[in-house]
């Protein structure tokens, strides 16, 4: 998409530094972040949210690396924090069209913004391994 910012953040069309970066999605710091260490996973292929991911071998492989690259990228940086959260906003309460895991070292600072982060159903945040139980296609064991 032309005018999606991490489309171009994915094309190295900005000054955003990438923490990792391969064919498949990169990695960065979340630009307001909610957590000690907080890092946002994007795949490169413009997918605009949770909703546009569908049952398959594809997208399951996909939001698994991302969750994969988000894992390493904590454990490297952030090995003290007692707990880590990796997931997604779903509409409406996405702040950017363009697919994007966040991966938090917690504590949450300040520590209202736990708030955002919250699974409220089909609304809010969902877990990535909920996602990713829910994109395993059915002929998989």
């Amino acid at each position: 998409m032309e005018g999606c910012l991490f489309c171009k953040i994915a094309r190295s069309s900005t000054s955003t530094p990438l923490l990792y970066s391969d064919d498949r999605v990169v990695a960065f710091h979340d630009n307001n972040p909610s957590a000690f260490c907080h890092f946002l996973v994007i795949p490169v292929e413009h997918i605009a949210t949770v909703k546009d991911l569908r049952r398959s071998n594809e997208h399951s492989l996909l939001v698994n690396h991302m969750l994969n690259v988000g894992q390493n990228l904590l454990q490297k940086d952030a090995p003290e924090a007692p707990e880590y959260r990796f997931g997604f906003h779903q509409p409406p309460m996405n702040s950017v069209d363009h697919l994007h895991l966040h991966c938090l070292a917690l504590p949450y600072i300040p520590r209202w913004r736990k708030i955002k982060y919250v699974s409220l159903g089909p609304l809010g945040f969902i877990e990535a391994r909920k996602l990713l139980d829910k994109l395993k296609p059915l002929n998989m064991g």
